[in-house]
């Protein structure tokens, strides 16, 4: 029997480790399992180039809770230690990064993500358990060792009671973790951390029923027997290669990885990259609603099984952060901060990666089967249009198979749109106008007018549009798009031929007098225009640039402009070439021409979606009167 002092000056490393991991104190269980995970890897490869001279046969790890006790048990069949390596691993090794933590980490008051980065894996057993043991056998066969530590520098080391090789750990938990003495609580943990660590995992047994025998009575009850609780899945599916699976394994993974999801992925895309990183992993597209928030942090984060994190923000491209999946790498480590991973050159290689991968992908999907890319462009446009804006590599490679789809159903690359469109609706400056509608049912009549001209009307109906459309115009030139109902067509689209006004500059003046006196409501500016006769006599339209600002506002950027709290403002059209305009100016009855003016103003506000309210019940009360 051996007492000694752990290799540290320090006397109280184990109170600054509680006290800076105790936001995180769960993960205990997640490294001590993957310490076992460790060390039952380590004899497989041991034996398979024969330098170990035992069995492998099929290890598991056990967990075991004595809730009367208080204390849990962790086992594992792996690789084992010798009394010497107890005393290097776990009492120097452990501590060789110690006084640099001490020095860095003393006074401050923040996560400082040590584990891992100093060896101290094992040591977070202190943040649940007040005294610790290790029993343990090497696969030498050498004598078992016991190692014990109550939380201070002190260790007691003797000869073991053990038979079989590998390593018992026994946490005697304190009063303030009695939490993790319930079964409910190690389950939770077990899942969340170790559901798919590469060593079957056992907690407790379960019930199976077994097939009835042949010659057994339809009332005598199915036979049963208690198995083996295995909690986890050694072999998933991003381990394996994609050639060995099909596309109902993938599905049935997604099922496994989100059991309260039903509906299944519109597609999935399997990494498997070995330089110049590892990294492996399955992404799935899920059906995504034009909400840019609810979605995120759903993709696992695993390095070698082990679960990290669901927080991939600088692992994975932010617009990718909306897809599902998991992404598993060796060159990620177990403790993750944000500032570590916005320094790390690895890790800026894997974004990299991830975005080519997932564009090509699309792209592959694009021209192999065009038709069912198509059905499924909503269900994925905001990733992709997401994607654009924010990655220029990624912006570059979706000019292939991004789509621009019109109010009937067709589907175009901006390429195809361009040559469709660009004989019709190229203005007298020689720029193209891509005319585009928000919203089927409230622009209805815009785009009926503008598809009597015979132009092409895009349907963008995303939240992000207005960002997308900002930098399309900035990157390409002679480009513009306006919203049907922006301005007048002949405004929108401007060619050289005008109209002529069949009202004189006299009977203009008249007529805008006559309707700023109607108009209390400051947000309409008039705007007479000469169109033709058979066009709307009043048309309502919000100014591209101005409605666009507001929307780029709402959803993040254009407040540099000022615009996020302007209030609506909208332009009143009127055709002083329309029969009715003519009429209104030639009332001589002041009440007559007012009611005109209003019943007219309030058909366009009507058209456009405005007419609300008190003001739409006194429109229909009116229009009943002039009727009657």
């Amino acid at each position: 029997m051996a007492t000694g002092k752990i290799n540290v000056s320090v006397e109280n490393i184990f109170p600054l480790i509680k006290k800076f991991l105790y936001s995180d104190h769960e993960i205990f269980l997640r490294e001590l399992i993957s310490n076992a995970t460790d060390a039952t890897l380590k004899l497989k490869h041991l034996t398979a180039i024969g330098e170990a001279k035992v069995e492998y046969g099929n290890p598991i790890i056990e967990l075991r809770v004595d809730k009367k006790g208080k204390k849990i048990h962790i086992t594992d069949q792996g690789i084992g230690m010798t009394e010497e390596e107890v005393k290097k691993y776990i009492n120097e090794v452990a501590f060789s990064g110690a006084e640099e933590f001490l020095g860095k980490y003393k006074d401050a008051e923040k996560d400082a993500g040590i584990i891992g980065h100093f060896g101290l894996g094992f040591y977070s057993s202190f943040m649940v358990a007040d005294k610790v043991e290790i029993i343990t056998k090497s696969y030498k066969d050498e004598s078992a060792v016991h190692w014990t530590c109550d939380g201070s520098p002190e260790f007691n080391l003797k000869k073991g009671k053990r038979e079989a090789r590998g390593t018992e750990i026994i946490l005697h938990i304190a009063e303030d973790s009695t939490e993790f003495l319930e079964d409910n609580r190690i389950s939770e943990l077990l899942r969340k951390y170790n559901k798919f660590m590469p060593i079957p995992i056992k907690f407790g047994t379960r019930t199976e029923t077994l097939p009835k025998p042949e010659d057994a009575k339809e009332e005598d009850p199915a036979p049963t027997e208690e198995v083996d609780n295995i909690v986890n899945n050694p072999n998933p599916a991003w381990t394996k290669q994609p050639t060995d699976l099909e596309d109902k394994d993938y599905k049935d993974f997604y099922r496994e990885l989100y059991p309260m999801q039903f509906e299944e992925p519109l597609f999935h895309i399997h990494l498997n990259v070995d330089y110049p990183f590892n990294l492996t992993g399955i992404l799935y597209f899920p059906k995504l609603t034009n909400d840019l928030n609810i979605q995120k942090d759903r993709i696992q984060l695993y390095q070698n099984q082990v679960f990290v994190t669901d927080n991939v923000e600088g692992i994975v491209p932010e617009f990718l952060t909306m897809l599902r999946g998991v992404i598993d790498s060796p060159d990620i480590p177990l403790n993750v901060s944000r500032s570590y991973l916005q320094a790390d050159g690895a890790v800026k290689k894997i974004s990299s990666y991830i975005t080519r991968k997932v564009a090509d992908k699309l792209n592959s999907l694009f021209k192999n089967d065009r038709e069912e890319f198509e059905k499924k462009w909503n269900d994925i446009k905001i990733v992709i249009e997401y994607g654009m804006l924010s990655e220029d590599k990624f912006f570059e490679k979706a000019e292939k198979f991004a789509l621009y789809p019109t109010v009937d159903n067709n589907y175009y690359t901006f390429e195809e749109l361009q040559e469709k469109v660009k004989a019709n609706q190229t203005d007298k400056d020689e720029k193209l106008i891509l005319l585009y509608a928000s919203n089927l049912e409230e622009q209805h009549s815009y785009i009926e007018a503008a598809k009597a001209k015979g132009y092409e009307v895009l349907l963008l109906d995303s939240p992000i549009i207005s960002h997308l459309m900002q930098k399309l115009e900035t990157s390409k030139e002679k480009l513009s798009f306006a919203r049907v109902d922006a301005d007048h067509l002949d405004n929108l689209i401007k060619k050289e031929d005008t109209q002529i006004s069949k009202l004189s500059d006299e009977e203009k003046e008249k007529l805008k007098t006559n309707l700023e006196e109607v108009l209390e409501d400051k947000k309409y500016t008039v705007q007479l225009e000469a169109m033709d006769s058979d066009a709307s006599p009043f048309i309502i339209t919000e100014p591209e640039f101005m409605r666009r600002m507001k929307e780029m506002q709402q959803t993040g950027g254009g407040g540099m402009f000022g615009m996020g709290n302007m209030p609506e403002m909208y332009n009143l059209i009127v055709n002083t070439n329309h029969e009715l305009v003519g009429e209104i100016l030639n009332t001589k009855t002041a009440k007559k021409r007012e009611r005109l003016i209003n019943q007219s103003i309030d058909l366009a506000r009507l058209s456009k979606g405005l007419l609300k309210g008190e003001e739409l019940t006194n429109f229909i009360k009116r229009s009943y009167e002039m009727v009657k």
